[in-house]
């Protein structure tokens, strides 16, 4: 698949996440904003455009299925992973 196609779904899906993350969160207070869903989830695609765009994911079919699979294993598929 396009890799630009695949950025685009992936961006989609961690929206979708941060924002239903959120929600269920609305009555819980942060120290921080590193531990906000929004602050999470736009780390974790940073790291995966990151490895988009190197190809790491070139025989996915969907944003979808490269969201389950760093979901499953962030230090398989994220370089940046600490």
């Amino acid at each position: 698949m396009n890799r630009d196609n695949l950025m685009t779904q992936v961006k989609k899906e961690y929206a979708r996440l941060a924002s239903e993350e959120s929600l269920q969160q609305a009555n819980q207070t942060t120290s921080t904003i590193e531990t906000t869903p929004e602050a999470y989830y736009e780390n974790l695609l940073n790291m995966v455009l990151t490895e988009v765009s190197a190809g790491t994911f070139d025989n996915f079919h969907s944003g979808q299925e490269i969201v389950e699979a760093v979901a499953n294993d962030k230090h398989r598929w994220l370089t940046q992973w600490k």
